[in-house]
Formats: structure tokens, sequence, C-alpha cells
């Protein structure tokens, strides 16, 4: 990969560049036909976009040049404190490579424009992921199962719930155990082991006395041994489990509800790696106490990680067992609290520990439960709505960034959809100030189209880059949105910039580079033609957007820094020509999926000038500056960034 672009002195090249110009308009102006003046206006097109000034106002899009062997179906993206990007697939929402046990990811390095593959213990397709304070990435969730449609579901089956009355013991059933209905009869089979807990006996808390027991309960998925219709169920039955004898017999036994030949969605696993950007491997630690398909990690204000939502071992929501990881031990802990979110939901850690829920999600759930916007207080479980929100029902698919200076607590949401596979979409950007006594949502200004899957970026010069989407579900129609936009904070405005070359929707996403630049990857379209009657192909190509900024004539640089500041210390860092710095800020890396990055944030830090170089201070407070490693980045007075600088924060 060639480095970054910087405009160069044009001067003697500039008639020859006007006799160009004025050729080709003569050649696209003189042809005859559709055809011929189609392709008279790309190399128009073509001729105008990789201009010097065109690029100085607009940026420019360019193609990474990836070997055949290192093309994958890219779902997940996160960039890492050796600068390089992990990129990962799993089984690429493709059932082949699922069932041959195919999972990829991929490193990319900027820098030498190298690839490597990464050994993929598990199936990471859909998982979760999120930076730690040791530079570390958590990635936990992923695979078990894949959905199944209506008419492709061959052996009727669903959710078993196995009942143990044992208050002396917890039971575990192997996978294969089958269970008998007492009325109808049917046998289903289990897909997995479960552990069933043993009972509680519950006393009365003023007497003491002995009330009930209640039964410790295990959720399994099961199938009917043969296919047809003729083995579903239809109404609730109490199942014996075959093999069980005596007391066991007595007390373990199934319920389930509707066994039949509906859809059957994805299911999640438990499995949780922390990937070592040194080591570049995957590193085994304890499993979640829930399976969970398209769950959200957040970091919280101490360096634990909060995990929540997502579809569990047998295709349901997880309904609201939030668990914690704790770094140091490697380990996850329940957190006591039941709280239902949709699949992949948008929560942001706030400046005062709090969580912010935008809204934003990525599909799967109840239409009304748990999509209301407001400020969650972790310790106390207390929830509050904040109101105002536009196109409330096409939230779905949209995207939320905390708007820099992350001091400010300013949040932006874009686009969305309907829920499901609506074909509503939203054109709107919502504002909300969380720092106002009374917060509420106000509409920022509109995209020109209703938008779902939009990519947003923060810029090192404090602007947004919104680029991709498509009006449709997952791009159908034709609908992908070839538009990039950045959005200026300050004065609440959107400005068109160059137009990347690929459309992308679902299964797509953004990092911002430590160059400046930003990486664009993936689309999973559902069809590959307007009429929609042929399959999509997931999209394997990555553009690469090289901002404005970047085609100036110089660019500061800093050097000479510490590795590492303490919050609230002062560090010192070299740089040629100190009176033209205007700003110094850290931003926390992308980890990103479904359009989904709670991780961004850019925090603006105290700055002071010497003789030669600069003075930054970073903030006290751990939960506007959590544990991890930053890229600080100055602006001159042009607003042209330097190229990030690594430092942790400890």
């Amino acid at each position: 990969m060639s480095a970054v672009p910087v405009r160069q002195n044009h001067r003697r090249n500039r008639a020859r560049r006007i006799a160009i110009g004025a050729a080709v308009v003569v050649v696209v102006a003189g042809m005859n036909g559709p055809a011929l003046y189609r392709f008279g206006s790309e190399k128009y097109h073509e001729y105008k976009i990789n201009r010097p000034e065109y690029k100085a106002e607009n940026g420019h899009w360019d193609f990474l040049d990836i070997p055949a062997e290192f093309k994958i179906n890219s779902i997940h993206a996160s960039l890492l404190h050796t600068g390089k990007v992990l990129l990962i697939a799993g089984s690429g929402n493709n059932q082949k490579n699922f069932d041959a046990g195919k999972f990829e990811s991929i490193l990319w390095d900027p820098k030498s424009g190298g690839y490597k593959m990464i050994p993929t213990p598990k199936d990471m397709f859909c998982s979760g992921h999120t930076q730690l304070p040791d530079g570390n990435l958590l990635v936990a969730g992923g695979t078990k199962r894949y959905e199944k449609l209506k008419g492709d579901v061959t052996k009727a089956g669903g959710l078993m719930i196995v009942h143990n009355e044992d208050p002396d013991k917890p039971i575990t059933l192997p996978a294969g155990t089958m269970f008998t209905g007492k009325e109808n009869g049917k046998t289903f089979v289990s897909k997995d082991p479960v552990l069933v807990e043993k009972a509680k006996k519950v006393f009365d808390p003023q007497t003491g006395a002995f009330l009930r027991t209640e039964a410790g309960l295990g959720r399994i998925y099961v199938e009917a041994r043969q296919s047809g219709k003729k083995f579903e169920t239809g109404t609730e039955d109490n199942y014996r489990v075959q093999g069980m004898k005596g007391s066991d017999a007595r007390n373990v036994y199934g319920i389930a509800q509707k066994l039949a030949l509906d859809k059957k969605d994805f299911q999640g696993i438990k499995e949780a790696y922390e990937f070592d950007p040194l080591a570049e491997k995957y590193i085994t630690v304890d499993p979640m106490n829930e399976a969970r398909w398209y769950p959200t990690l957040t970091t919280l204000r101490d360096g634990k990680v909060l995990a929540l939502s997502g579809l569990d071992e047998i295709g349901q929501i997880v309904p609201g067992k939030d668990e914690i990881y704790d770094p140091k031990t490697r380990s996850w802990e329940y957190t006591g609290i039941i709280r239902k979110f949709p699949t992949y939901p948008a929560i942001f850690l706030m400046d005062n520990g709090k969580l912010f829920y935008s809204g934003s999600n990525a599909g799967y759930g109840p239409a009304d439960v748990g999509r209301d916007p407001g400020v969650w207080d972790l310790a106390t479980n207390k929830f509050v709505k904040i109101p105002g929100l536009s196109d409330p029902d096409r939230m779905e698919t949209s995207a939320t960034v905390m708007l820099p200076p992350a001091q400010d607590q300013k949040f932006m949401v874009i686009g969305g959809g309907g829920v499901g596979e609506s074909e509503k979409s939203s054109e709107k950007s919502r504002l909300v100030d969380l720092k106002d006594p009374e917060p509420r949502f106000k509409d920022g200004p509109a995209l020109e189209k209703g938008t779902r899957y939009p990519s947003a970026s923060l810029m090192p010069d404090d602007s947004v880059l919104i680029t991709g989407g498509s009006e449709d579900y997952r791009g159908r129609g034709g609908s992908d949105i070839l538009q990039a936009r950045m959005y200026d904070p300050e004065s609440a405005t959107y400005k068109r910039v160059a137009d990347p070359a690929v459309g992308r929707n679902y299964h797509s996403g953004s990092v911002l580079l430590p160059d400046g630049r930003v990486l664009i990857f993936g689309s999973d379209p559902l069809y590959a033609d307007q009429a929609n009657t042929k399959p999509g192909v997931f999209e394997q190509r990555i553009e690469i957007y090289t901002p404005p900024y970047l085609f100036r004539d110089a660019r500061p640089a800093l050097s000479g820094g510490p590795k590492s500041v303490e919050r609230g210390a002062t560090a010192e860092f070299r740089t040629a020509d100190p009176g033209s710095i205007r700003t110094a800020k850290l931003m926390r890396p992308s980890a990103v999926t479904h359009v989904t990055d709670v991780e961004q944030r850019s925090v603006a830090l105290d700055l002071k000038k010497t003789a030669d170089g600069i003075e930054v201070t970073v903030p006290k407070n751990d939960a506007l500056v959590p544990s991890g490693w930053y890229m600080l980045f100055v602006t001159d007075e042009k607003g042209t960034p330097s190229e990030g600088v690594w430092v942790e924060i400890p």
C-alpha cells in the first residue's frame, strides 16, 4: 500500500492538465448514442475525481489490493494498538463454511500493506467485541447453528425447558438425550448437553418457615427423530426423560410448548477469547454464562466489560441476563440485573459512569421491548427514557456516534429502518445533549435518502464521515446509496464529499486508521440485481477513503513523547512548529460490526505550547477516559491532523 498522498507543486503541469481536460470535454460532447455517451461520462468522471483540486476539496477513494488467499467475508473489524487491523469473518454468513468448520480472521498492516491469516478457533460470526485496558481485544459469542427458513425445516423442533426438583444436586443431560411426551407420545432429541441447576428451597423471610421448592431450570433445543409434519406438536406437554431411574425419574422432566416446523433462528455460543495484538493470536478465556449471537460488549469505567442481549443457544433473545467480564480474572459474573434489549444495542459509557442507550440496534427482538432510548444506571438498574426521538419505529440498522469532544456528551443517531425486513428507512439525524438537565432528542440535518446501515467514523479534525447504507433492507431493489458526507458538529451541517465506488449495506462498517484515512469493509446484499431475482454475493473488496486534509502541502508530526500517560498527568511531545498546533485529542480505536461501534470516542486534551513542542494533559475522569490504548492526534491551524501516536492510559 502506498504512503498517504501529500499534494505536490502542480504549476508546471497546469497547462497540460487544462489541455487534457478540454480534449476530454470535446470528446464527451461529440459522442453520439447512449452507450458512447455513458462511456464518455465515465471517462470524464474518472478524470474529474482524480484532479488534485477535486481531491483537496472532496477526498479520494481507493481499493486495497488484497491477494486472493486473504479475501474473506469481513463481518467485524477492530484497530489494534500495533496499528494493524483485525478483520473477522468466522464462517462469514456462509453455511458451507460453517459446516466445514472453516472460520477465518486476517490481520492487515496499513504500514507495510501485508496480510496474515489468523487461526480462528470458533465461529465468531456475529460475536461482540471491545478493547481491553491492556490492549487485548475481547471477542465473545458467535454462531452455534445457522438459521433455517420455514420451508427448509424438515424436523419439528423448539425449546424444551428441563426441570430439576432435587434440591441436593444439579444434573447434566448429554446431547442426544430423548424426551417423550406424556400426552402426545412423541419423542424429541436434544442437540447439545444441558446443565440443570438444583432446586432452590424458599423460606419465609419473616418466620423462617419453609414455603416451597422452586425447580432448577435448563433450556435446550430439541428436534424430532424423524422428518415430517406428523411429528409436530401443537400444545404444551410434559416430557419424560428417557434413561432416568429412581428419584431422578421423578425429579427431572421437560416441559415444551409448540414443537413445529417453523423457522429456526440463529443460535449463539458462550465461548469467549482475547486477541493478543503482540502475539497475534486468540487466547481462550472463560466462557460467558449465556450463549450470545449479536451481543454488544461495552467497556465500563473500571475496565470490566458488560455483555448484553444476543440470541441464545436455542435462538431466542437472552432474557435480560446481563453479565460482566473481569479482565484480571478472565471470568464472567452475572450482574444480577434483568434488562432486555434488542440485539446489538448501541450502549455507550457516559462520563458519569452511567450508560446511554441510543435506541440503535441491529435487528432481533420484539418491536415493543427495550427499544426506547435512555440513560441507564447499572448500579440501581434505573432507566430514564429520553423523549423526542423522530422516526422511533425506524431505529434498526441505524448508527450512533458520541460526537467530539467526548466531554460535551452529545450524541448523533443516523438513519435506520423498520423492524425486521421492513421497507421503511429514515433520513433523519437525531441529536441529543446529555449535559442538558432534561435531555431531549432534536432533529439535525437530514440525509438525502432514507438510510439503513450507514457507517460513521469520528475523524481527527472533529468531523464525522458518514458513508454507505441502503434505502431498503439489505440493499433490496438496488437501493445501495453511493454517497459520503462529512458532518461538522460545530455548525451541525453535512458536506457532500467524494462518492465511494461500492455499495455497502448489511454486515458493513468503517474504521479510522492511525494515518487519518478510513477503511470501509463488508456488505451482504440480499440480491445481486434490482429485480431481486439473483442471490446476493458478499462484498470482499475493501475501500480506503483519504480525506481532503491529507491532500494539503504538509501535516504536523509528533515525536519523543512517553508511551504511557496517567489520567490527570501531563506529557510533552516534540513538534517542528508548536505555534501552528491548535488542538490535541485522544481517540479510542474502533471495534465495529453491523455499523455498531460503541468504542469510538474523541477526548479533547488541555494543550500548552513549549519552545520545541507541546504539553498535553489527560482528564482525570476514568469514565471519560477508560483505561486502554488511544491514538493521540494534534491538528494545525488548517485543521490538518498529525498521524496518530499510540499512548497507553493505564
